[in-house]
C-alpha cells in the first residue's frame, strides 16, 4: 500500500524514514516474503534433485531390462535347434504358399524328420507322400525365431504336392 513493495525506498529524499508508512510492518512483511522465497528455492532444489534421481534410476532400469532382453535373445538363439534344409522357392497359390512357408525358411522339423534322422531329401518326400491331404507340422527358423507352420500336402494346379523347393543344408 502507498506504493511500497519489495524494492521501494523506505526513506525520503533527505534520508529520513518515511512517516507516511508503518516501517515496522513493511520490514516484517519484506522479511517474511524473503524467507518464503528462500524456502521455495530450497524446496524446488530438492524437487529437482529428486527428479534427477528418479530419471537416473529409470534409465538404469531400462538399461538393465535391455541387457536382460539381449541376454535372453542370445540364449534363445543358442537354444534354437539345428536346421537341416532350407526353402529356396515357393510357388504362389501352392499348398506351401497358403500355409505361410517362405523363401529362406530353414527347416528344423518336417513332420517326423528332424536334424537327427535326416539323411537326404528322400526322407521329406516319403513323409509328404504318406501325408497327402493330412496336415503336417513343420517347424522353421525365420529371422532368428522358431515358427510353426501347418502344411497340408495335396494336389494342386502346379507340380508336386507342396509347391516349394527344398535344398539340404551343408553341415
Amino acid at each position: 500500500q502507498k506504493g511500497v513493495g519489495m524494492h521501494e525506498p523506505l526513506v525520503d529524499a533527505d534520508g529520513f524514514p518515511r512517516d507516511d508508512i508503518d516501517l515496522y510492518q513493511v520490514r516484517t512483511a519484506r522479511h517474511n516474503i524473503v524467507c518464503l522465497q528462500n524456502d521455495h528455492k530450497a524446496l524446488m532444489k530438492q524437487v529437482e534433485e529428486a527428479l534427477h534421481q528418479l530419471h537416473a534410476r529409470e534409465k538404469e532400469k531400462q538399461a538393465r531390462d535391455e541387457a536382460e532382453a539381449l541376454a535372453e535373445a542370445m540364449s534363445q538363439n543358442q537354444s534354437l535347434p539345428q536346421p537341416f534344409a532350407r526353402v529356396n522357392a515357393v510357388t504362389p497359390g501352392s499348398p506351401a504358399s497358403v500355409s505361410g512357408l517362405q523363401v529362406d525358411d530353414e527347416i528344423v522339423e518336417f513332420g517326423s524328420v528332424n536334424a537327427n534322422n535326416f539323411q537326404n531329401l528322400q526322407n521329406i518326400a516319403t513323409v509328404v507322400q504318406h501325408s497327402e491331404e493330412r496336415p503336417l507340422s513343420v517347424t522353421v527358423i525365420r529371422g532368428g525365431r522358431r515358427v510353426h507352420v501347418g502344411l497340408t500336402p495335396k494336389r494342386w494346379a502346379g507340380k508336386g504336392l507342396l509347391g516349394c523347393n527344398i535344398i539340404p543344408l551343408q553341415r
